[in-house]
């Protein structure tokens, strides 16, 4: 089978990390190409912000739990007092990815940018995660001031991000199966 379809075929998300770090030359390359996705009108107003540093992602974490114990919403005041409750599953890597919300198509940008966050790992060995906490969080003060001292750009929204690293060579692997009725014919 052609090798970049079976790289989608066989990608899953981690949920498990080793403590492995991704090195900076595979990180370049999955940065690279994040930035060679689709984009509206290639204006790329989009911006990755790639996290390694332990206890910055311990602090955003914590962050991310202060809004939702703030929240109205039980089960997310419940991750929110949680002691355990890690929204990017201790991956040594996060990259945020954001964008201008000005322009209608910023959120389909990043989906895009993530994707092939996601396919490029995969090709190199290294296992991703879509994490949506923190788009769900980014407007909250606290987290909104820290993202910015994190050189997110204050005009931006965040619309996903993707934990990276390497799982445990005894992880369990979904099988994935298409849904009945997924896909329409027409001819």
């Amino acid at each position: 089978m052609n090798e970049v379809l079976e790289n989608i075929r066989s990608r899953r998300s981690v949920r498990v990390y080793t403590e492995q770090q991704v090195s900076a030359e595979d990180l370049n390359l999955i940065l690279e190409a994040a930035a060679y996705a689709p984009n509206g009108m290639h204006l790329e107003t989009w911006h990755f912000t790639a996290i390694q540093n332990e206890e910055v992602l311990v602090k955003l974490n914590e962050k991310i739990k202060g809004a939702f114990a703030k929240s109205n919403e039980p089960r997310l005041q419940e991750r929110g007092h949680s002691r355990t409750y890690c929204c990017y599953y201790h991956a040594p890597t996060l990259v945020i990815v954001s964008n201008e919300p000005t322009q209608w198509w910023a959120s389909m940008d990043c989906a895009c940018a993530l994707e092939n966050i996601f396919l490029a790992a995969k090709s190199l060995g290294i296992g991703s995660c879509w994490i949506n906490q923190l788009g769900q969080t980014c407007d909250d003060p606290d987290v909104r001031a820290y993202l910015t001292e994190l050189g997110v750009p204050e005009n931006h929204r965040v619309y996903g991000c993707a934990a990276l690293g390497y799982a445990p060579v005894d992880a369990l692997v979904k099988e994935k199966k298409l849904a009945e009725g997924t896909i329409t014919y027409i001819k």
